[in-house]
């Protein structure tokens, strides 16, 4: 299944020739596993013919090193020492066709990563992983749609700045705690402005935009779409909140807990199933909207579907082995520590309308029946908004198609003597310990259903190299804790 296009997206050759008939060059970019998009310009006549042909060699070295283009501690399937870090197919998807309006309207175009040989996604192009749900859930008739939150600190810092003060006693964007101000907007009002005005101009609409609690904390909601395009949007919108701040001299940071004393930055994602009528998969009926639904497991699945409770089972009994997918950096843990990460993002929890748990169900009585959906809070902003989704929706059709019970009462029926009896299931504490759950042989991820072996492989390849890194790193906090003391 395609992503849903953008509004003047070419079918044909033709149409696509009219649109660039006054332009010289084009962007493209594709994304690695760390979600960064690695890209490049093209002159218009080379992209025309990629476009006419499979698409375009580009150095599969990408998914053969790290986000600072470190190549990784031991060799990985798609590029390594032996295959001479060869080239891979860069596919082009004229349906993700926008132009950047910050950067001279320049015409912008996605790809998606295949095997030269097979010409099927790589086992880790995060487009192709998505994709991969989507259409299980296309098999089915049904469509996958989702929408992202994201909060993030900003700073009044340029690279050049970052890298000078050696990223200490950076300058929030405003001092404070100021969650939802309308005071706090009117300082850097232009870039507030530009931030909603430019990304819709770029075709990645927004549909909420306020000021969130902590110094120079933005939270940004991106409309409700497909899957695909969401991830699509996720991963854009954080490209043009980075280079719209740099016009602005504003560094936007989507670091999960850039600050010990202060709250991280979530990337809440919300999810739902639609069948080719438009109908939620997830609501009940409307003779069930009086009472809820008769056979439901809880009070809290009452306003739930039956394919939407065994959607949720599916996601809770494959949370442990699918965190690295939502929790993909070492920092991104340190946002899940506290007394009250027990009952916010770091066990498998679940309940109606509730923050406090790791899955929140949205439904009536506080929603209509179309608005039914199932909010992920365990994400950080630091997320890879594709693998994330594929986790979840993966997992989530698993469920349904086993027709998995429900594998613990709602949070609200908990209690601090069930987390204490082991009665609470705990999510993994670090990124180690999640990297070792994925990758254990008996991991839902292997499913082939979900992940598969090759995708397992690889992103835990990555994953273990990031933890080497973070092992024989030697911070701050000890040089100042056991210097003098030891």
């Amino acid at each position: 299944m395609a992503p849903s296009p953008t509004r003047y997206a070419p079918t044909t050759i033709a149409q696509l020739k009219e649109l660039l008939k006054d332009d010289i060059k084009v962007k493209v970019a594709g994304i690695d596993v760390d979600g960064v998009l690695r890209g490049k310009f093209m002159s218009k006549e080379k992209f025309i013919s990629a476009v006419s042909s499979d698409g375009f060699g580009f150095c599969s070295v990408i998914f053969g090193w790290d986000i600072h283009d470190t190549v990784y501690s031991r060799e990985l399937l798609i590029s390594n020492r032996a295959n001479g870090y060869r080239d891979i197919l860069a596919s082009i998807d004229l349906s993700t066709y926008r132009r950047i309006p910050w950067e001279n309207n320049v015409p912008f175009f996605l790809v998606s990563f295949l095997d030269p040989d097979t010409r099927e996604p790589i086992c880790a192009d995060p487009r192709g992983v998505l994709k991969k749900a989507s259409d299980k859930a296309d098999s089915l008739g049904w469509s996958c749609m989702a929408g992202c939150e994201y909060e993030y600190f900003q700073f009044k810092e340029t690279p050049h700045t970052l890298a000078e003060k050696k990223y200490q006693n950076l300058q929030p964007l405003t001092p404070g705690m100021h969650g939802y101000s309308l005071l706090r907007t009117q300082l850097n009002n232009e870039y507030f402005h530009d931030l909603f005005d430019e990304t819709h101009k770029f075709e990645v609409p927004l549909e909420g935009h306020h000021t969130e609690t902590g110094p120079g904390v933005y939270e940004t909601a991106l409309a409700y779409t497909a899957a695909l395009r969401m991830a699509d949007n996720a991963i854009l919108f954080k490209y043009a909140a980075k280079s719209i701040g740099m016009k602005h001299g504003i560094t936007p940071s989507f670091m999960a807990k850039p600050w010990g004393n202060l709250p991280g930055c979530s990337g809440h994602i919300h999810v739902s199933l639609k069948d080719k009528n438009g109908k939620n998969i997830f609501a009940v009926k409307d003779s069930e909207l009086k009472s809820g639904r008769e056979g439901a497991a809880y009070d809290d699945t009452r306003f739930l579907s039956q394919e939407g409770e065994w959607f949720l089972a599916g996601v809770l009994h494959g949370l442990p082995d699918g965190k690295l997918h939502l929790v993909p950096t070492i920092n991104g843990y340190k946002r899940l520590v506290g007394g009250e990460a027990f009952w916010a993002p770091n066990a498998v929890t679940y309940g109606y309308d509730s923050r406090a748990a790791s899955v929140r169900i949205i439904s009536p009585p506080s929603v209509s029946p179309e608005a039914t959906r199932m909010e992920v809070r365990v994400p950080g902003a630091d997320m890879n908004p594709y693998f994330a989704m594929a986790a979840i929706f993966g997992l989530g059709l698993r469920g349904i198609e086993k027709k998995l019970s429900l594998p613990c009462v709602p949070i609200g029926q908990m209690t601090v003597e069930d987390k204490k009896n082991g009665k609470v299931q705990m999510l993994p504490q670090s990124l180690e310990a999640a990297t070792e759950r994925m990758m254990r042989p008996d991991s839902i991820a292997r499913d082939p259903s979900v992940f598969g072996d090759g995708f397992v492989e690889h992103f835990g390849g990555t994953r273990e190299h990031e933890v080497k890194l973070w092992n024989e790193a030697v911070t701050n906090w000890e040089v100042e804790r056991y210097l003098e003391l030891a």
